[in-house]
């Protein structure tokens, strides 16, 4: 309760500064870091005012993070009998980054392991509303310079991961640093789930303007109440009467029942879903329409779709099923599938991350020629 109230009292900069002197005084912790996963999910960067100067570590082979893939606090043994405690700092299942708290021996670290969980938890709420009043925590989260159409993208979308006790959401986005038109966004609520895939049009600042009016005229439209075939009808009508049908872009949409598990769904565009059932990966394709903004006043129709309890649904942009290797051969299909198949053990959030490791590998060297975007549902019902 200390430690919620220091925080909720603390100035958005702060809050870092206030929890420390709380960890100190409450439970003689000797040192308390915040490290914030980058948007490439490399690497934890720590949280301090420019220059950064301390060290970021890796998320693939560090105590911090095996407690950000595992999304449980990893207790480290250091020198002098101290022992080091990494805490996943997680909001609604959108993981932010790990809190590392060094304590004076195991037995101080073991009684309050569960409370300082609950104050890792606290702190991420505090960080997400904070980001609105400081730019602290965004310049945490990038090992590079961001490009400005890469800017405008992030601060497009809702997060990289959500989780319900329905479903578990992941998604991500490469290159991190220099991405163009390629989107995702979700909205709940009590009983329903929609989703948007984007595979934009275009190289830099233009292709993010065309995203981000497409975004925007979806969202608008969603939270109007209007149905999903409506929603792409009004966004379609929104970019052709900016771009004349110069400019278009392609989405895959769906609106699910979190109860039953039906889906309304248009498929305007170039994304492509997967889906892993009973240990079977085989792409589901639906009744292509056209991209929105393309031609005046298109009407969409939504098609029904299933899933059911135990289903992986893995949605990808052309950038990544048409990424040719060295020797100009399309990773595709069956490249996707083997793909989807080693990492089905991996939890929702860390897929798509792997996934874009494999199409690396798959590229070699070259550097990437579009965006690629993988968004990974994984479904449990009610």
């Amino acid at each position: 309760m200390t430690a919620e109230r220091a925080l909720r009292t603390a100035a958005p900069h702060e809050l870092l500064d206030a929890l420390r002197r709380v960890l100190v005084q409450e439970y003689a912790a000797q040192s308390v870091e915040l490290y914030l996963a980058d948007y490439g999910l490399t690497v934890l960067q720590p949280v301090s005012v420019l220059p950064l100067t301390a060290e970021p570590v890796s998320v693939h082979s560090s105590p911090a993070g095996r407690a950000f893939g595992a999304q449980e606090p990893f207790v480290e043994d250091v020198h002098g009998g101290a022992v080091r405690v990494h805490l996943p700092v997680t909001v609604r299942g959108d993981r932010l980054g790990v809190l590392t708290v060094t304590l004076p021996d195991d037995e101080e670290a073991q009684g309050p392991l569960g409370e300082l969980a609950d104050i890792a938890e606290v702190l991420g709420h505090e960080v997400v509303v904070a980001e609105r009043d400081t730019d602290l925590y965004l310049q945490a989260r990038r090992k590079d310079r961001l490009t400005l159409a890469a800017e405008m993208q992030w601060q497009l979308l809702p997060g990289r991961s959500c989780s319900r006790p329905e479903y578990e959401l992941g998604a991500q986005l490469e290159p991190a640093y220099a991405i163009y038109g390629d989107n995702f966004d979700w909205s709940a609520t009590a009983d329903r789930l929609t989703l948007y895939v984007t595979n934009g049009m275009g190289e830099g600042i233009e292709a993010s303007l065309l995203t981000n009016l497409a975004i925007n005229a979806l969202r608008n439209a969603r939270r109007a109440g209007i149905a999903i075939d409506d929603q792409a009808a009004l966004a379609d009508q929104a970019v052709y009467a900016h771009y004349q049908g110069r400019c278009y872009l392609s989405v895959l949409m769906l609106d699910f029942d979190l109860a039953t598990g039906r889906a309304k769904l248009v498929d305007a565009g170039s994304p492509q879903l997967l889906r892993l059932r009973d240990g079977v990966v085989e792409r589901v394709t639906f009744e292509a329409q056209l991209p929105l903004g393309m031609f005046e006043e298109t009407d969409y129709v939504a098609q029904d779709f299933q899933v059911e309890p135990g289903d992986r649904l893995v949605f990808v942009s052309d950038g990544v099923y048409a990424v040719a290797s060295p020797a100009g051969e399309a990773y595709g299909d069956v490249a996707l599938a083997r793909a989807i198949m080693s990492t089905r053990l991996l939890p929702a959030a860390e897929v798509p991350r792997a996934v874009l490791r494999e199409l690396t590998g798959h590229r070699g060297q070259s550097v990437p020629k579009d965006d690629a975007l993988v968004v990974c549902l994984d479904w449990h019902g009610r």
